[in-house]
């Protein structure tokens, strides 16, 4: 089941924001016993460059990608871990 949440989160996101990067791990394993998994919602971490970040502080970063899944969170996932990047900061 967490193979294909990750592929959903990951069609999500590259329907919403067109990431030119786009790396989504399921991290559930890290946190069997804590209360949230309990629910069945997983623990994810992502990593996402996108154009549409340029110009946007964190903050609106994340909650374009909170936007995008939003009909999976508290559902399917309980913690999402975001690395938010525009293609012009990568080094």
């Amino acid at each position: 089941m967490s193979a294909a949440r990750v592929e959903q989160i990951r069609t999500l996101l590259q329907g919403a924001l067109r990431p030119v990067q786009l790396e989504v791990n399921d991290d559930s394993h890290l946190h069997v016993g804590h209360a949230g998994a309990a629910s069945g919602g997983g623990h994810y971490s992502l990593k996402i460059v996108s154009d549409r970040f340029e110009g946007l502080r964190l903050v609106m970063r994340h909650r374009l990608v909170y936007d995008a899944v939003q009909g999976m969170m508290h559902t399917d996932i309980h913690a999402l871990a975001i690395t938010a990047i525009a293609p012009s900061e990568l080094s």
